[in-house]
Parts: C-alpha cells; sequence; structure tokens
C-alpha cells in the first residue's frame, strides 16, 4: 500500500491534471480575472503597495507611469512573462500607453503600445454585444425575441422557454459548458455558422435563472449580428465599430491582414520558453479580437462618453446608459450582469468591465463610470503564477487614486450562518453530459465555518497562497478579511443553497455526498491504489510461491476468475491513466480537443466500459468466495477488490467518464 504522504501526492497529481483541464474551459476565450473559484497554488507575485487610507495619489500621467514602473517590470521578471501592454484613460484623453518587455523575445522586439497586438480573448465580447445593442437601437433586433428566430437553424427547445438576446447578455441562457474546437491551427476553415450548427451545448438550466458563463451563447450573438447585417460578423465590427474609432490596430479576422500581421506579439507560455502558433478561435466573436493597448484606450473612452468619441459615435447616450445598467443579479447586494459588461465594483466606485484569456494572453478591462477612467491591460504570456497578477495590479491602482476602508461590522447570526453556509459546492459554468464533467467535480469548494461565526473556503486564496477568511457581516453575507470582496448565500428557486460569488457570470451551488469530488477523489485514489498493489504482489507472489515449492489449490474456474480480476484491475488503471495522460498533453497540443483527438477520447472510453463490464466478473469471484471453501482472508480480500472495483465505477458515472458524445 501507499504511505500517507505517497498517496497524498498521488491524489495531487490526479487533482491538478483535472484542474488543467478544468482551467482550459474556465479561462480559455472565457473569463479568468484571477478567479476565486479556480484553485490557487501560491504565487511569486511581488506585493503591491497600497496608498494610504486618507492620501489619495493625484492621477496624473506622470504618477501612474512611475506607479506601474515599479510594478509591471518585477511581475515579468519573476512570473516569466515575455511582455504586457497597459492603456489607461481619464475624462476622454489618453493618459498614459506603455508597453514592457517583449513581444519577440529572440528578438529583442519590445512591446510598443501604439502598435503591438496582443490577443485580449473574451474582452472581444464586448465589440459583440456592442454590435448587438447597435442593431438593438436600430430596430432590427428585439432583445426578449427568441434568438431562434434570427437563426437559419434550431436552438432545440427546454424548459418551457426561449432563449433570448438578454439571456445572452447577461449569460443566463442556461447551456452548459464545452470545449472542443475552441481552437484550431488552420484559419482556411473558419465557418462560424457551421461550427454553431455542430457544437449545440446541452441546455442545462432555464433561461434567466442560472448565470453560467458560455461562449457559444456569445458566437451566437455575433452570428445573429452577421445575418441580421447581411455582413461577415468581423466586418461589420469592422466597419461599425473599429473605424468610427480609428482603430487602425485591430481586427477580428483570422490569420491576421498582410499590413497587421507584422504587429502581432507573440504568445507564450513562460517568457524564457518558445514562442507558440497564433491561436485560431472557432467560435470568433467570442475571443478572436487582436488590438493595441492605444486602440482599446479609443474603444474605453468611446464607452466612458456613453457611445462617443469625438464626431464619432458607436452607440446613442440612451444605449450606452442601458448597456451599463444592472440586467440580472442573484441579489441586490452582489455584483449583477449588465448588458454584455459585468460590474466588479470596489472602492466605492461603481466599475464595469471584462477579462479575458486565451492559452498565453491574458488581458482585463475595467471602466470606473463616475471617474471617467479606464484600464486596460495586457500579458503575452501565462507565467509561473496562476495568472500574470493583473488583479493585483488593478487593484494596487485603485488603493493608490481611490483609496478606500469599508465599514465592517459582524452580523448578529454569524455563528448559525457561518453553520448554515457551509458545505460543498460546484460551479455552474460546467459540462454535465461528457467526461469533462469530472473537472467540475474535482475542482469544487468547500465552505467551513471556522471561529467567531467566519467561514474559510480553502480553495479561495490570496496573492500569498493563503486562503483568504471571511466576516460575517449581514444576513448570510460574508466579507474578505482585510479585503472587499464579498461571498452572499441564498436558495436557489429550488430550494438548494447557491453561494454567489463576486463575479456575477457563474455561481456556486451546493452538491451533495453523492458528487462530492473530495470524497470520490480519495475513493478513486484509494481503488486504484489497491489495484495497483495487486497487480503488483501477483507476480511477486508467483516468486515466491515457486521458490519455497507452493501451488495454489484452485480449480480451472477459479485460476480464470483469479486472472479474470486481475485484468480488470488493468484495464481500470489503463482507463484513467490514459484519459489523465491524453488531457495533459492536451494541454500543449490543443488539437487533441477536436475532431482529431475525439476518436483516442472514444478509445480510452471503450476500454473504461470494457473494466466496467469486466465488474461483474469481480462480483462473481467475490460470491463465490463467500460460498465457496476459501478462507476468510480469502473472503475478504475478494470483498475489498469488489469494492475497490466499485469505487473505480462510481468515480467513472459520477463524472461521466463513461458517457459518449460528439462534443464536449
Amino acid at each position: 500500500m501507499f504511505s500517507h504522504k505517497e498517496a497524498q501526492k498521488t491524489q495531487n497529481k490526479i487533482v491538478n491534471a483535472f484542474i488543467c483541464l478544468l482551467c482550459i474551459f474556465v479561462t480559455v476565450i472565457g473569463q479568468a480575472p484571477a478567479d476565486p473559484v479556480t484553485p490557487q497554488r501560491p504565487t511569486s507575485e511581488p506585493p503591491v503597495p497600497a496608498a494610504s487610507s486618507d492620501q489619495p495619489h493625484e492621477m496624473t500621467a506622470a504618477d501612474v507611469e512611475a506607479f506601474l514602473d515599479g510594478l509591471v517590470p518585477l511581475q515579468l521578471k519573476r512570473d516569466d512573462i515575455a511582455g504586457a501592454t497597459i492603456s489607461i484613460v481619464k475624462d476622454g484623453k489618453l493618459l498614459l500607453a506603455k508597453g514592457y518587455g517583449y513581444a519577440d523575445v529572440e528578438k529583442k522586439k519590445p512591446v510598443s503600445a501604439q502598435e503591438t497586438l496582443f490577443r485580449p480573448g473574451s474582452v472581444s465580447k464586448l465589440f459583440t454585444w456592442t454590435a448587438v445593442m447597435q442593431l438593438f437601437e436600430q430596430g432590427k433586433l428585439d432583445l426578449d425575441r427568441d434568438v431562434n428566430d434570427y437563426l437559419d437553424y434550431k436552438i432545440p427547445d427546454a424548459f418551457g422557454k426561449p432563449i433570448t438576446l438578454k439571456n445572452i447578455l447577461s449569460h443566463t441562457p442556461g447551456f452548459e459548458e464545452q470545449i472542443k474546437d475552441l481552437f484550431n491551427t488552420d484559419a482556411s476553415k473558419l465557418n462560424l455558422g457551421e461550427y454553431l450548427k455542430t457544437h449545440i451545448p446541452k441546455r442545462i438550466y432555464p433561461p434567466g435563472t442560472v448565470p453560467a458563463y458560455s461562449n457559444y451563447a456569445t458566437a451566437v450573438a455575433g452570428y445573429i449580428v452577421e445575418r441580421v447585417s447581411g455582413r461577415p460578423f468581423e466586418e461589420y465590427v469592422a466597419e461599425n465599430i473599429l473605424k468610427p474609432l480609428n482603430m487602425a490596430h485591430s481586427t477580428f479576422k483570422q490569420p491576421l491582414p498582410p499590413e497587421l500581421a507584422s504587429f502581432m506579439s507573440n504568445g507564450y507560455r513562460l517568457g524564457s520558453g518558445t514562442p507558440e502558433p497564433f491561436e485560431v478561435v472557432n467560435p470568433f466573436p467570442a475571443g478572436s479580437l487582436s488590438s493595441s493597448a492605444v486602440d482599446m484606450a479609443q474603444f474605453m473612452m468611446a464607452h466612458l462618453a456613453e457611445g462617443q468619441l469625438g464626431n464619432a459615435p458607436i452607440l446613442k447616450p440612451e444605449t450606452a446608459k442601458l448597456m451599463h445598467s444592472r440586467l440580472f443579479a442573484l441579489d441586490d447586494g452582489a455584483n449583477a450582469m449588465c448588458y454584455g459588461f459585468y460590474e466588479e465594483s470596489r472602492n466605492g466606485q461603481r466599475i464595469i468591465g471584462h477579462g479575458g484569456d486565451t492559452v498565453y494572453f491574458h488581458s482585463d478591462l475595467h471602466l470606473v463610470l463616475d471617474q471617467k477612467v479606464g484600464f486596460f491591460v495586457s500579458y503575452n504570456s501565462a507565467g509561473r503564477g496562476d495568472s500574470p497578477g493583473r488583479v493585483n495590479l488593478w487593484q494596487a491602482f485603485l488603493d493608490r487614486y481611490y483609496p478606500y476602508t469599508p465599514a465592517v461590522t459582524t452580523s448578529a447570526t454569524a455563528k448559525e450562518d457561518a453553520t448554515a453556509a457551509s458545505g460543498t459546492y460546484m460551479l455552474s459554468r460546467r459540462s454535465e453530459s461528457s467526461f469533462l464533467k469530472t473537472a467540475s467535480l474535482l475542482g469544487q469548494f468547500t465552505v467551513s465555518a471556522v471561529g467567531d461565526g467566519d467561514i474559510e473556503v480553502p480553495q479561495l486564496t490570496g496573492a500569498n497562497g493563503k486562503p483568504k477568511r471571511w466576516q460575517a457581516v449581514g444576513p448570510m453575507t460574508f466579507l474578505e478579511h482585510g479585503g472587499q470582496d464579498k461571498l452572499i448565500f441564498k436558495p436557489d428557486q429550488n430550494g438548494v443553497m447557491q453561494l454567489v460569488l463576486p463575479y456575477p457570470f457563474f455561481v456556486g451551488q451546493r452538491v451533495g455526498t453523492l458528487e462530492n469530488g473530495k470524497l470520490l477523489l480519495t475513493v478513486l485514489g484509494i481503488s486504484l491504489g489497491l489495484m495497483l498493489l495487486t497487480l503488483i504482489l501477483w507476480p511477486v507472489a508467483w516468486f515466491v510461491r515457486r521458490h519455497y515449492g507452493h501451488r495454489l489449490e484452485l480449480s480451472s474456474s477459479e485460476l480464470l476468475l483469479r486472472i479474470g480480476v486481475r485484468l480488470v484491475f488493468l484495464l481500470n488503471i489503463i482507463f484513467i491513466a490514459a484519459l489523465f495522460g491524453l488531457t495533459m498533453y492536451g494541454l500543449t497540443h490543443l488539437e487533441v480537443f477536436g475532431d482529431r483527438g475525439a476518436k483516442w477520447f472514444m478509445l480510452i472510453q471503450i476500454i473504461g466500459v470494457v473494466a466496467a463490464v469486466g465488474a461483474l466478473v469481480v462480483l462473481v469471484n467475490a460470491v463465490l468466495a463467500w460460498i465457496g471453501r476459501r478462507s476468510i482472508w480469502g473472503k475478504l480480500q475478494a470483498t475489498i477488490m469488489l469494492l475497490a472495483c466499485l469505487g473505480v465505477l462510481w468515480f467513472a458515472f459520477a463524472g461521466n467518464l463513461l458517457r459518449f458524445s460528439s462534443t464536449y
């Protein structure tokens, strides 16, 4: 058997494999602003200086530049990031735009905020939704109408309610998550309509009820823009948003047009590593923009000026105000989804914005509406940390120029609320119909009552890698100690407790024992350990018996069962190991998560099905052991073998590992 320490290491490896898979569909193209629900490891992020609570700095170009120069180069060095680009606007003017590090490390080509193109990932969605709102104000789109009315294919009916553009804008269409074919390496095969028709996700929530971030839904919105306007999506955006805003270094086109290709920054996993290929996004309205920091400043200024940039309006003022207003929230005290933007209010300021990640680029855009301030940052490498530190950078910026100390009063029902909130939660943004559900099971987070009415969530860590602690400040409301993030607990429409997170595009949903990831992982680890131990001891026992001249007194049927049980164990180990191995390989070879890799996933699942059917052999062996002439040790051994097999089966069924699907 494994020692406790060895077992823990094995368990951690298994967790990390599926956490990596979880990260792909939680962050790729989608939003991951150092999200508090993705388990975090300690980072090497440098400490960020906080401004005095009563002495805000004046936001001048010189002060901002000195502030950034003191932080960003250190981030790049410590986290092994090649380069970053930043733009800040204030009162309708570009306050500062600056590049840091390299766009091409080998050639020592520096990042230029004016010219170098970065991939802002899901920040692209803001352009898609701006296009939707343009067509809305022209009377060509009804935000409350069934989106099927605008499509040339049909999203299947479910829950007796249609999906509307308001649902899509607020990330409440109810789709499950999927990652298949998000990226490819051949831009010549791009066909938005074909992609949408062949990758329809299952609907798992009634529309307008549960926030669950969806790249697919955003791509649907882009396709509607294309169909209603009569122009390819990338051409519509270029003509109606990029051109009026003089965003000459921006495009949704893939591959890049020749006149922009030379300005593109390389993407890196580590700045010290090799450059990676240009990422081609299949559902391109959800994340294919390439843009410079100065161009993004133009977009920010237009939205901060209620849709106007000089004499170039992209939205009517009333439309821009609507787009920035609250559309959907699970609680009045929580951040809300707006019409595409989402609230991320802090430091006493109402802030809307959007984050975005591809595999290599990581970006944030923030608008402090009342202060007419916009902040854009993008990094061209994932770096060594879980995020490039953009959240820490942004919060340090806010603390410097808008210092704020929240008033904190402990709730009178703190202990009772902490107990009621305790439990295990799973993200609403997840797969339900494919083997990717396993990633969600293993990405769960646990809320525990600690101290005198506080709660702790081990997976929600600060910049130092240590779990945050949360103080009860109101009925079922907890505020981060020494911070501003807030967790709100309240039952959903079915009475199941849900955890309202600081980011409004998903929610934590409490799970029961049968889907408790920690328990499932423990059972899987023990089961696989027993199977592996059995296989290792099998030849060892044979050599021992041969050495001492002993023979097993087994009938031919008993011998076949003995061999059969061990073959079933071998198949189970191959099944789990191959699935995890292929997943890990896919992290560096994204084509695995497409048609090319689908056949391999299916082959592995076939092995899993054979192993599952083989559990009958293990069951027969256990039954015969108890009714036959075996010793008590033989009976217990057969029972333990059966339990090990059932443990793997439980994990496989809970995670849908045996469910065949053409999309995942």
